[in-house]
């Protein structure tokens, strides 16, 4: 489980590393979502940690907090990298 949650949080930073340096404003996207992908991953091996015991209901409500805020920040990315409706 903790070689999961590292593969998982290690991919959401080269995911968004990866991603902002692409021109094409539809692959820096891709990435960013790619990248919120690998973060719910991280939350569900969170849940399955809290499950089996491994920690507490503490530590998972704590990085819930934290996941719940860069999932917030990467979906602002994501929809800044979508073209606005106004110039439609």
């Amino acid at each position: 489980m903790c070689d999961q949650l590292r593969r998982a949080s290690i991919s959401v930073t080269s995911n968004i590393a990866e991603g902002v340096n692409r021109f094409s404003v539809k692959e820096k996207a891709h990435f960013i979502e790619i990248a919120y992908g690998s973060l719910m991953e991280v939350s569900s091996q969170f849940e399955v940690a809290e499950e089996l015991g491994y920690i507490t209901t503490a530590v998972r409500q704590n990085m819930d907090v934290l996941i719940e805020e860069d999932a917030r920040l990467l979906s602002g990315l994501i929809t800044s990298y979508k073209p606005s409706d106004s110039n439609s």
